[in-house]
């Protein structure tokens, strides 16, 4: 399975190869304000998504052979790769990888389409019915994470969607889906505001989702 294959070709990200770097976010850190604060924007950014990134590059420093290969197919064959190095490429390249599609599907003010089009609308409508009843899906998930993860709504290796709660940085990746729409659930995605209001948290992000940018995951 290549990274061709899963991923639109503006996915940079995914294709990026030793060494990582943090891309910019493409909006001020207080355009997603009110839902997420410019503060928990700047230190989620350039603290947290950076720290991944710098501890990728120092755990992939003493492999150089895996220096050629995409964050995604680093990710995709995590159980090929040295067990010394798999612990940083699934905690950290997950990491990097789940933030930098978190970005995208912020929609700052109308930038982004508020609702799916095209067949990413069309699999939402066979696979739930209807768009509030997805959401809603995603929200359980938030929720029922114990401690530290992420909601995903995925594509399957069946091509169907589903939702899934994974811990950690785990990338749907790890487990060969596509990762469509993914809400960051650890604390410090959204304490400074919301406290242990994790569900007012999840409704913010939810109606901010950039629904452009969760389509475009299923181009080819």
């Amino acid at each position: 399975m290549s990274v061709r294959s899963l991923f639109a070709p503006a996915d940079e990200v995914l294709s990026q190869r030793y060494p990582f770097v943090v891309p910019a976010l493409s909006y001020a850190v207080n355009a997603v304000e009110p839902a997420i604060d410019a503060q928990t924007m700047s230190i989620h950014h350039d603290r947290h998504h950076a720290a991944y990134v710098t501890s990728l590059n120092k755990a992939l420093e003493a492999f150089p052979d895996l220096h050629p290969y995409t964050l995604g197919e680093l990710l995709m064959g995590l159980r090929k790769w040295p067990a010394a190095v798999q612990v940083a490429i699934r905690n950290h390249g997950g990491g990097h990888a789940n933030h930098a599609l978190y970005w995208g599907l912020l929609a700052p003010g109308s930038a982004g389409a508020q609702t799916p089009s095209g067949v990413l609308a069309e699999m939402i409508t066979r696979d739930f019915t209807t768009l509030t009843a997805c959401t809603a899906a995603l929200k359980a998930a938030g929720l029922a994470q114990f401690g530290s993860g992420w909601a995903w709504l995925v594509k399957t290796a069946t091509s169907r969607l589903a939702v899934r709660g994974l811990p950690n940085q785990d990338s749907p990746l790890l487990n060969g889906e596509l990762p469509i729409v993914g809400i960051d659930v650890w604390e410090h995605a959204y304490y400074l505001k919301y406290q242990n209001r994790r569900a007012d948290y999840l409704d913010a992000v939810l109606a901010r989702i950039n629904w452009d940018v969760a389509g475009a995951q299923l181009k080819r």
